[in-house]
């Protein structure tokens, strides 16, 4: 993945409560155990996203966290800016040298500079709402594959 496993752990609890917003507090145990991130961990990924504004957090006994707006509202850049934080002012050269820009290019600086972009404008309008449509579907789909092996591996009666 092109982000950390802090972003990925992050894209995944959130997902995690889109994918549950119906069903109120969620604990911080359960989207551990989903997704299967430590939880220790993944308890200072939800502190950071709720400071963030993209999570609420509920503490006591009937405590929980949950989503802090509708799952159509929040971007995935968004969450990976809450754990990255915020894109640097000025372009990082992806290969780490230490002048790169329009000016003065690295060897991938044009090659980069159009998936990079396509990456941000991609992260930037795909919603939390539909990357959880989305696995919704990709689920149905992986549950009809063992079912489909089964038909094609029984032989076809004479």
């Amino acid at each position: 993945m092109l982000y950390s496993k802090s972003a990925e752990y992050a894209i995944q609890a959130m997902l995690y409560l889109a994918e549950n917003e119906d069903k109120g507090l969620v604990m911080v145990s359960s989207v551990a155990e989903a997704y299967n991130i430590p939880r220790h961990f993944l308890a200072k990924l939800v502190q950071i996203l709720t400071r963030s504004h993209l999570i609420k957090s509920y503490r006591g006994r009937n405590g929980g966290i949950k989503l802090a707006r509708h799952a159509g509202e929040i971007t995935i850049l968004q969450i990976v800016n809450a754990i990255e934080g915020p894109p640097p002012e000025e372009e990082r050269c992806v290969i780490g040298l230490d002048i790169c820009s329009d000016d003065v290019v690295c060897p991938l600086h044009n090659q980069w500079q159009h998936i990079r972009d396509l990456v941000r404008d991609t992260l930037s309008s795909q919603t939390l709402e539909e990357l959880a449509e989305g696995m919704h579907q990709k689920r149905q789909e992986l549950a009809k594959l063992p079912k489909e092996r089964e038909l094609q591996e029984t032989p076809a009666s004479s």
